[in-house]
């Protein structure tokens, strides 16, 4: 990436206002993970909640774990779980990871995978640091089988300078929206789910989740 940014994506045009995709800090994302962050981004309780989702939804298989890092949040480890984030250091320390790939969405939206390759696929408090949304949602469709979900799921907590300015100017409401509008802008999706997932009135980090299935 270089400054100021991508170019538009011409679907999201009609949709996202100009800038919408800025950051703050656009030095490739690459040099921002140059280290290994071995940190979680939301407390333990919006971490169960991740787990417990994807257990209710069935995530098992061959399962990718898009801008992933050393941690997956899978209550039980899927059967084989590919793993793709920015750093090799941070990625090898992931035990449930069966393998492991070094990717940037935002540089590279096509994913380094075949068509049909996955029976599911998450992202994890990530979503908001992609400056290419339909782009890589467009691909995530690509490498499922008819019927996978895709599993986005955030909260209020994010590196600022990274995530997009769209992202930041708006609310909880405002990201379940953000993220929905990719799913029906993208290609391959059926209509998406939003919600909150953690309980109203929940004094920790809140955890957010968007999925849609691959259509066909």
């Amino acid at each position: 990436m270089s400054s100021p940014g991508p170019d538009p994506e011409p679907e999201s045009e009609a949709v996202f206002p100009p800038g919408f995709f800025d950051r703050a800090d656009p030095t490739p994302d690459t040099e921002f993970y140059a280290w290994p962050r071995i940190v979680t981004h939301i407390d333990d309780a919006a971490i169960a909640a991740v787990g417990v989702l994807y257990e209710e939804l069935g995530l098992d298989g061959a399962v990718l774990d898009l801008m992933g890092s050393w941690v997956s949040h899978f209550r039980t480890t899927p059967a084989h779980l590919t793993v793709l984030g920015l750093n090799a250091d941070e990625l090898a320390r992931n035990h449930q990871a069966a393998a492991a790939v070094v990717h940037d969405c935002n540089r590279t939206p096509g994913l380094p995978f075949g068509a049909a390759a996955f029976d599911a696929a998450t992202c994890c408090v990530s979503v908001d640091y992609l400056t290419r949304p339909l782009e890589v949602f467009d691909d995530v469709a690509r490498v499922l089988r008819p019927g996978a979900p895709f599993v986005c799921t955030f909260s209020n907590r994010c590196f600022p300078t990274k995530a997009i300015r769209g992202w930041l100017a708006t609310d909880d409401d405002g990201h379940l929206a953000i993220v929905a509008a990719y799913f029906r802008l993208a290609s391959g999706f059926t209509e998406p789910v939003a919600l909150q997932v953690t309980p109203p009135g929940h004094r920790g980090d809140p955890l957010f989740a968007v999925w849609a299935r691959r259509a066909g």
